[in-house]
């Protein structure tokens, strides 16, 4: 497993638990969906994510989302080259 994968295995984790915290003890529970929510926008914007420095410090291996190297491939749009 990779720290990619590790990641969004942890946001669906949680938010999985947030949804059966929210039917069974208190809409309260919905601040967590929330805040695993924001925290997944922030990192497509940032490319920050506190969980993969986590994981990265845990020995997991880095994927192409959170390695900090470039991930666009350059592709000629020219018909015949």
């Amino acid at each position: 497993m990779n720290i990619d994968r590790a990641v969004l295995a942890l946001a669906g984790t949680m938010i999985l638990i947030s949804v059966a915290l929210t039917a069974l003890v208190s809409t309260w529970w919905l601040l967590l969906t929330t805040f695993v929510g924001l925290n997944l926008l922030q990192s497509s914007v940032t490319g920050f994510c506190p969980a993969a420095v986590i994981f990265a410090k845990l020995g997991l291996s880095s994927g192409c989302a959170f390695s900090g190297a470039p991930t666009a491939v350059s592709v000629d749009a020219r018909p015949g080259s």
